[in-house]
């Protein structure tokens, strides 16, 4: 797989080293001299360049790529990549760091995103994951099927408790993944029977969003939704 990375920090060349350990063929583009650290990652093709000039990626070879993450630390640098990338050179997918939570609004398909990637977003799901008894909290988002992935724990007195997973009547779109059970993944058998401390895993399409509230009821739980 072909693959340009446009930024060559600490992540650009995290992503980079990862990637190449697995025979990926991998191209890094930074416009800095100084982030030239060809050493720091010696398997993979680096380019002094400017991620927002097509030449740049041009000479990248962004037209046989097979996707391109725009992992610098500007927002306005990463949007402008990604248009380029996704409307002008068709790249079928496109990979964007965020790095101003309040710019996510402008990383999606009209700017060419596929998979808007927010390191606060992440790191906030994981808090509220960690101290969610009761709390119905979206994990992340799948962007290009429309769907997030949602958990919860259950408390003792959820409504759902006791019931079997056959028996909970979830909106049309909403659906029991898994259930961790004293650490232990358990598939979403029908007669599968709930218990309080379990932790739900539920995959919601946008539709079935509209009735969080409902679903936050059924499984004894507050709708957690991330600013």
């Amino acid at each position: 797989m072909k693959v340009i990375i446009a930024g060559a920090g600490s992540v650009g060349r995290s992503i980079a080293r990862e990637l190449s350990s697995k025979s990926h063929d991998i191209t890094l583009i930074d416009k800095e001299t100084q982030a030239m650290r060809v050493a720091s990652v010696p398997d993979v093709d680096w380019l002094l360049g400017d991620a927002c000039d097509p030449q740049a990626l041009a000479e990248a070879g962004i037209e046989d790529c097979d996707v391109i993450v725009a992992a610098t630390g500007d927002d306005k640098a990463n949007l402008v990549t990604s248009m380029l990338s996704k409307l002008v050179y068709g790249v079928p997918r496109v990979i964007a760091r965020i790095n101003n939570p309040r710019n996510e609004w402008l990383f999606d398909e009209n700017w060419g995103v596929d998979v808007p990637v927010s390191t606060p977003r992440i790191m906030t799901s994981l808090v509220e994951e960690a101290v969610s008894e009761g709390d119905l909290v979206r994990m992340t988002s799948f962007h290009r099927s429309g769907t997030s992935l949602y958990q919860t724990h259950l408390t003792d007195s959820a409504p759902v408790v006791g019931m079997s997973i056959g028996e909970v009547i979830l909106p049309a779109g909403a659906v029991v993944t898994a259930i961790v059970r004293d650490g232990t993944p358990l598939n979403a058998e029908r007669d599968l029977t709930l218990e309080g401390g379990d932790q739900i895993l539920l995959l919601l399409s946008e539709e079935a969003e509209v009735d969080l509230d409902l679903i936050g009821q059924l499984m004894g739980a507050d709708v957690t939704e991330q600013e």
